[in-house]
Formats: C-alpha cells, sequence, structure tokens
C-alpha cells in the first residue's frame, strides 16, 4: 500500500513526516522499550530537524532516550567529516537538543577499520550489519534524482544482492564513491518505509516513479514491496507532474 502525502512547501511535509514518525515512535513503544529508526543522508537531515526539532507539535513528543538510529547507507569517511552521514545528523539534530535530554544510540561505522585502499571496506559493511537488529520499526529514505535509494543505483549489481544485508561499494556514481548500504533483504524486513522528496528539481523523477513503467528504479522496486505500508512526503513542486492521487497526513 503507497500513499503520497503532498504539501505547498517543503517545511509544510517536513512537519507532517515529524508527525508521521512521532506516531511511528508511538505505536513501537507500546511494544517494546526501544523506537529503531533508520534514516539516509542529504536533504533529509534537514527535513527532520525541521519535522522532529524545529516543529514544536511534535518536538516534545519525541523520546530521543528510547530511540536507536540506524544509516540506510555511509560515506566511508571519519565521522568528522563533512560529507559523513552521522556527523551531519549529530550537527543538525543531536547537538541541537538540550542537554537534559537522554541522548539516542546512534551506529557508526567502525572508523578503526577505514584504510586510503579501500582494503576493509567489506568488513566495515559486515561489522555494521552485525549492529542491526532484525527489523526496524521505520525507514526513512530520501530519492534520488536518477531514482536511487540508500546507495542503491540503478543498474548497480548490488540492486541483486540477496545475500548480505549491508554491502559495500566502491564505484557509487555520486561522490564519495567508497560506501556501505543497506540491501533490499534488509529493506524488506521494514515494518513501515516513508520517503521524502521536495523541490522542482525531483519533479522529472517523480513522475517517472508513479507511470507505472519505470520498475527498474530502486525506489519503485520499494513502492512494490508486499505487506509493508509505503508513505511519500513531498511538495507540490516536486509532485505536481506525477500521475497519482495525493492526500495529507491525518
Amino acid at each position: 500500500m503507497v500513499e503520497v502525502y503532498s504539501y505547498r512547501n517543503s517545511e509544510s511535509a517536513a512537519y507532517a513526516l515529524g508527525e508521521y514518525i512521532a506516531d511511528a515512535q508511538d505505536k513501537a513503544l507500546a511494544k517494546n522499550k526501544v523506537f529503531r529508526i533508520a534514516i539516509s543522508g542529504g536533504s533529509l537531515v534537514g527535513a527532520l530537524q525541521e519535522g522532529l526539532i524545529l516543529n514544536k507539535n511534535v518536538a516534545p513528543r519525541v523520546k530521543w532516550g528510547q530511540w536507536e538510529i540506524y544509516f540506510v547507507d555511509e560515506r566511508l569517511l571519519p565521522l568528522s567529516h563533512e560529507d559523513s552521514n552521522y556527523g551531519l545528523f549529530k550537527r543538525k539534530l543531536v547537538n541541537l537538543l538540550d542537554p537534559k535530554v537522554t541522548r539516542p544510540y546512534i551506529a557508526a561505522i567502525n572508523t578503526t577499520l577505514l584504510s586510503p585502499s579501500g582494503g576493509q571496506d567489506d568488513s566495515i559493511a559486515k561489522d555494521y550489519e552485525k549492529k542491526l537488529p532484525d527489523h526496524m520499526d521505520l525507514i526513512i529514505l530520501g530519492c534520488g534524482e536518477d531514482g536511487h535509494i540508500c546507495s542503491l543505483f540503478p543498474g548497480h549489481e548490488l540492486l541483486e544482492e540477496n545475500v548480505k544485508m549491508v554491502a559495500n561499494l566502491e564505484d557509487s556514481p555520486k561522490l564519495p564513491p567508497r560506501r556501505i548500504t543497506f540491501t533490499f533483504p534488509y529493506l524488506k524486513k521494514a515494518t513501515q518505509i516513508a520517503f521524502y522528496a521536495r523541490g522542482s528539481g525531483k519533479k522529472p523523477i517523480l513522475k517517472k516513479v508513479f507511470s507505472g513503467t519505470a520498475t527498474e528504479l530502486p525506489s519503485v522496486k520499494v513502492n512494490q514491496f508486499k505487506n509493508i505500508p509505503v508513505s511519500w512526503f513531498v511538495d507540490e513542486a516536486a509532485i505536481e507532474d506525477a500521475n497519482v492521487k495525493t492526500s495529507t497526513y491525518k
């Protein structure tokens, strides 16, 4: 089941995403003591800042001390590097929390295995896989202008990976080239999945995603998952050319 929630601007879409995340948190914590969430990096992190920190209706609801946060992909760089998803999340969200707030657990790559040659990249992927729970309560993805998700790019061999839950790649079409990424076998274990996409730059790819014909795109493959609710949070600039029914969350 795929739902598309459209809003006049990106801030409104981010605020709605925040409500959705808080609801997923409450549902998970009603069953367990922790909320396990995996996220993309890039512009999504800014949306999370808006939806979870700046959204005054949601911010008090977030029980950060009961969160476990993972990254659906990570660049194989020091955590302090500006391109590190871990570092970006810390700067944009965690560092803005009140000092009295209990910090979430954040799963980072093992940087002691980083090397200029990349010779231990597979070991980094294996190490990260060992940190993962059996499944995520929620996975939040971005959608690249080429339709990629995580670091799973159109036409890449990792789209066919069916054993590893986390894999490494050395040839990402987007810099930096060395990364680790969740694979489809692990994505399919999620309780629910959400996408966030904004801006006119995403208009062509979203038109393609919802055309019903671009089945080769990684983002379309997620839409086709069985028994996993998939929700898209978008602004009008991104979705206006797509042939898809939209509504608002709640």
